[in-house]
């Protein structure tokens, strides 16, 4: 048996060049904890971890590193459930009496979820190594490549309306047939103003859509929806307030004849179901990498697959794409910055980039993840 010996973390922190907004954020530092998983015949398993604050999130999977050793390091579902079974009170659990931690405190979920994923993800990771697989290929895929999109658009400080038009135009002229503005940060007419700018730039044929960072009201929404409709938006992206319920987004959705998706900020299958069987999303766009891993993803996108929407995963392409390589017919792509600019961490991470040809991605072919993280890069940047 591959019993799991040692786990570690690694966050890194890098400043911008400059500082960029979304409509509810502001970003001086890009910031990423890599999980080091090592088990007793030499396996060494990585994953990436996108959540903050990292003091917090390291701190968790330190607490679970001891609770994991010498466990089965293949044994992925049964560890996934064993960390989660924590988050809930247990029959025997008060006092701790049955020798494991006491029901962890509710104000730490998102911690939680974010430092189990990444140990899960480094678990998927050890899989593959030990099988001389790809995930991708665990997963019952196959490795042609899957199509990527390109975001951009963040806000500048003194920037022109038509900043984005220009970058964005530029996304497509790198190959990308596919792009994501940030948007909802400035009034609906100036949303307007920037969205036709950035479609007469990118031309009729590159798909458009739009990241919202939860900018809206339900009847706000409900008419900035309708002001962009003509030109051809692909999907209006986390659109409604954080407090929204999936009810608001049904009713949303019933409202333009836009596709709506949701999911990164989402913490398991559990709620990601709700938004999509009472009809309020088209594209669920959970990230492994902030909640869940690999073990939860799949999950999600099985339970897609049978309501008939697409997974869409939030960033972390080199982990994301073996996730839609293996549900090609109920997947639309992955997302990538369309610059270091943006996040120089995800460029440098690792020893060989994913390479993009024609909107298309080389998803990984080694075992694992297929991607060998740079430890040089780490030690440079650790935060």
């Amino acid at each position: 048996m591959t019993r799991i010996a040692e786990i570690r973390t690694h966050p890194l922190s890098v400043p911008l060049a400059e500082t960029l907004y979304t409509a509810h954020e502001c970003h001086q530092k890009a910031h990423l904890i890599v999980v080091e998983v090592r088990t007793d015949d030499g396996l060494v398993g990585t994953a990436e971890i996108h959540a903050t604050p990292m003091p917090a999130v390291c701190d968790w999977v330190g607490r679970f590193a001891e609770l994991l050793k010498g466990r089965d390091a293949l044994a992925t579902t049964d560890n996934w459930e064993f960390l989660f079974s924590l988050t809930s009170p247990r029959p025997g659990g008060m006092f701790a009496k049955d020798g494991l931690p006491a029901p962890l405190g509710r104000s730490s979920r998102a911690n939680v979820m974010a430092a189990i994923g990444g140990i899960d993800l480094a678990l998927w990771d050890i899989r593959g190594k030990a099988a001389g697989l790809p995930v991708w290929r665990l997963l019952g895929g196959s490795g042609a490549p899957v199509r990527s999109y390109a975001t951009g658009g963040f806000y500048r400080e003194g920037a022109p309306l038509d900043a984005c038009a220009h970058e964005l135009a530029g996304y497509v002229e790198a190959g990308y047939r596919a792009v994501k503005l940030k948007t909802g940060g400035l009034t609906i007419a100036e949303e307007v103003e920037r969205i036709r700018a950035t479609r007469a730039a990118i031309g009729p044929d590159v798909l458009l859509m739009l990241d919202m960072n939860a900018a809206f009201s339900l009847d706000d929404c409900i008419r900035f929806a309708h002001e962009v409709e003509p030109f051809d938006i692909f999907w209006l992206e986390e659109p409604l307030h954080w407090h929204l319920s999936p009810t608001d987004f049904a009713v949303l959705a019933r409202s333009t004849h836009i596709p709506i998706g949701h999911g990164e900020r989402e913490l398991t299958r559990h709620t990601v179901r709700d938004f999509i069987e009472q009809g309020g999303i088209r594209y669920v766009q959970f990230d492994a990498t902030r909640a869940g891993g690999m073990t939860e993803a799949v999950r999600i996108a099985h339970l897609a697959e049978q309501h008939g929407v697409s997974i869409a995963p939030h960033l972390a392409p080199e982990i994301h794409s073996h996730l839609v390589a293996a549900f090609r017919t109920a997947a639309f792509g992955v997302e990538t910055m369309g610059g270091s600019d943006r996040n120089p961490l995800s460029y440098g991470l690792y020893q060989e980039r994913m390479q993009m040809r024609d909107g298309m991605v080389e998803i990984p072919q080694g075992p694992g993840w297929g991607s060998e993280v740079d430890w040089d890069f780490v030690g440079k940047h650790r935060a």
